[in-house]
């Protein structure tokens, strides 16, 4: 019988299953930077932090844009609850420009009623998004 290489990939959002297969490795951003896993990584826990998720599969990469979650990286099994995550053709790029341009006026701003945290995370998913589709 013929090893089935790679690594399991499942990815969970609260509305679907949006990726289910096997993958040579998978690229994404953690609050502590990107990580790239393989087959055999060691058991991590990680918080996904918004960014191009990258699956490299035998017919090629997959990009999509990835938002806040969670992952459970096993040897041999990787498990992604995302809050949301898109395939470039899901994205529209004309409201992800202006919630770019949202964020960034409101960092310009710093008003005492600017949440700071939140303007940043937008940006960041703003920026994915875009990235994803290009």
């Amino acid at each position: 019988m013929a090893e089935n290489k790679g690594v399991s990939l499942r990815i969970i959002t609260p509305e679907r299953i949006f990726y289910e297969g096997r993958a040579d490795m998978v690229e994404f951003n953690t609050t502590e930077g990107e990580i790239g896993v393989l087959p055999g990584h060691i058991p991590l826990t990680v918080i996904v932090k918004p960014g191009i998720l990258h699956i490299y599969e035998d017919e090629g990469e997959k990009t999509a844009a990835l938002h806040a979650g969670f992952a459970e990286i096993l040897p041999d099994k990787i498990t992604i609850l995302a809050e949301i995550v898109e395939w470039p053709h899901e994205i529209d790029e004309n409201r992800a420009q202006e919630a770019m341009r949202r964020a960034k006026e409101r960092l310009a701003s710093k008003t005492p009623e600017t949440d700071v945290a939140r303007a940043e995370t937008a940006l960041l998913r703003a920026v994915a998004r875009i990235e994803a589709i290009r």
